[in-house]
């Protein structure tokens, strides 16, 4: 504001100046007047630019600053904004998977309301070729013992095979040293299912009948035999058939219906 004052006392003194030059102007010989009226010009003219340029400047670079300023406030307020709606947003992805694993265990609860059943959290996963084993959450402070039949929402996932007071040990059905007796959906007769080295996802059926007729899309089930699984648990679906020359040796692959390494949800089954 000082500044603009002196500024404004500097243009009155410029004007002053120049009404004294016209009033001089004036009384001299009109044959004269066109070399003072250029000297005036080339006098008072430079002069007013000169001010008006500093004037202008001196206004623009406040203007400029306190644009910077507003800029700043307001660039806090939209990083304190962005802040809050990220914690917002991990808040909301945190209660969208709370969410779907609650929907996931009633759905399942209603899928087997038939068995009496006990719901858990895979809490770690050991799925590889040479072993299959997953961690819950749960144990014998909760009613679970060795060989009780695990579960998932698409089908079977394995067995129980240790406990401590709060978490239980899963053996697989894909696991190589694991084998379940199952029935096809186009025969009656038992045959055994086995993990494979070659894949996670697959089963291999062994000891099938000679006059059992396999079709590829065949679904596959627990039979009950054995006491280890309960009955009529699905298992997968037969993707393959290979025939050799001897009939007694063919065998197929049944690709399981659970997805192992997106498993996050089980039931236990208590009343094998």
């Amino acid at each position: 504001m000082g500044e603009n004052r002196h500024i404004g006392i500097l243009g009155t003194l410029v004007t002053v100046i120049i009404l004294i030059l016209l009033i001089i102007l004036t009384n001299v010989d009109t044959s004269k007047m066109s070399y003072f009226e250029s000297l005036s010009s080339k006098i008072t003219i430079p002069v007013q630019t000169v001010f008006t340029k500093l004037k202008n400047k001196i206004t623009g670079n406040s203007n400029f600053f306190t644009t910077q300023d507003e800029l700043k406030k307001e660039n806090e307020n939209l990083a304190k904004m962005n802040s809050e709606l990220q914690e917002n947003l991990r808040e909301y992805e945190v209660l969208k998977a709370e969410n779907e694993i609650l929907k996931e265990k009633m759905n399942l609860t209603d899928k087997y309301y038939q068995y009496q059943t006990i719901s858990a959290d895979v809490i770690n996963k050991d799925i590889s070729n040479y072993g299959s084993n997953l961690v819950l959450n749960v144990g014998t402070d909760d009613g679970i013992k060795k060989g009780m039949t695990v579960i998932a929402d698409q089908g079977l996932v394995g067995y129980i095979v240790s406990t401590t007071n709060n978490t239980s040990k899963v053996k697989v059905i894909t696991d190589s040293a694991s084998t379940v007796s199952c029935n096809i959906s186009t025969t009656d007769e038992s045959v055994i299912c086995k993990g494979t080295l070659n894949n996670n996802q697959e089963l291999r059926v062994t000891y099938i009948p000679m006059n059992a007729d396999l079709i590829v899309g065949d679904s596959v089930e627990t039979s009950g035999v054995g006491g280890v699984y309960v009955r009529g648990i699905h298992i997968g679906t037969i993707t393959e058939i290979i025939t050799t020359t001897n009939i007694t040796d063919r065998y197929a692959i049944v690709e399981t219906a659970v997805d192992f390494s997106k498993l996050k949800t089980v039931l236990v089954i208590k009343n094998n």
